[in-house]
Parts: C-alpha cells; sequence; structure tokens
C-alpha cells in the first residue's frame, strides 16, 4: 500500500509532538518517509550512512524507538526474529508474510474486516483495533514440497 508521504509532514509530526530534530533524526525520518517497505533498523541505519557516515546502528534503534514511543512509526514483529517499521500514518491494512523470502505484502480486505468486527460483538466485546499477519509461502511453491 502506497502513501503519499512529504518529508516536512513527518518532521513537522515529530516537532508537535516534542521530538527534537537533530540531523541524524532528519535523515532518519527521510529515509522513513521515502519506505515503501518494512525497512529494519539495519535496513535504515544502511540508507542513513549515506549521508551521515558516522551515524550508528545504536542512534537508528533509539531514533526508532522515541518515534514509535510517540506514535509516528509502528513496529512489526513479523517472526524471523527482528523488527520491521513503518510509518503509522496510513489507512489501516493486514500483512501477509511469505516465509521463505520474507516478503511482506500489505493487503485490506472487507469481509476480513466484517468477521472480525462480528467476532468481537459476539464475544461481547467492541473492537478498538487489531493487527493480523498472516503467513505463507507460494500455492506453487508448497505443492511442489
Amino acid at each position: 500500500m502506497v502513501v503519499d508521504r512529504s518529508v516536512e509532514a513527518l518532521n513537522e509530526a515529530c516537532r508537535s509532538r516534542g521530538i527534537r530534530l537533530t540531523g541524524q533524526r532528519k535523515a532518519i525520518s527521510e529515509v522513513m518517509a521515502r519506505a515503501q517497505d518494512h525497512p529494519s533498523a539495519t535496513d535504515i541505519h544502511e540508507l542513513v550512512t549515506r549521508k551521515h557516515p558516522r551515524i550508528s546502528l545504536a542512534t537508528v534503534y533509539r531514533t526508532l524507538s522515541v518515534l514509535r514511543d510517540a506514535g509516528i512509526v509502528e513496529e512489526h514483529r513479523f517472526g524471523e526474529g527482528r523488527c520491521h517499521y513503518e510509518l503509522a500514518d496510513g489507512p489501516h491494512h493486514d500483512h501477509l508474510i511469505d516465509a521463505e523470502t520474507g516478503q511482506i505484502v500489505e493487503f485490506t480486505d472487507p469481509e476480513i474486516e466484517r468477521l472480525q468486527h462480528a467476532i468481537a460483538e459476539r464475544l461481547g466485546y467492541r473492537l478498538t483495533g487489531h493487527k493480523l499477519e498472516l503467513y505463507g509461502v507460494r500455492a506453487g511453491d508448497a505443492d511442489q514440497g
């Protein structure tokens, strides 16, 4: 799911939440604003060091924690042991993770959304949020195994 993001809008979101924008934090925000996937901290670090060669991986992790705690980025753990990040400003979507390649596919499905609300209601709850992660292999690959 591609969301139109501007670096300035992301920086303004940081400023409005009282996050001091150092040059390194701006560089990390720029990478996040331009990301079309779900980069890990290591991926982000690799991209940021092109402009800021002295930035440490620890700085990237600290900045991502600050952005996560402020509700600007979402942190996902898709089962392979490392976190992936995406901006929290996009429309709701779920994830399908290719168990062989790690590729993350975003999708929405009105029927799944309806079912989740119906299940919560049937159990006596009002749904206030959810995350759905599906894991699989391509159908052709599974048939060969």
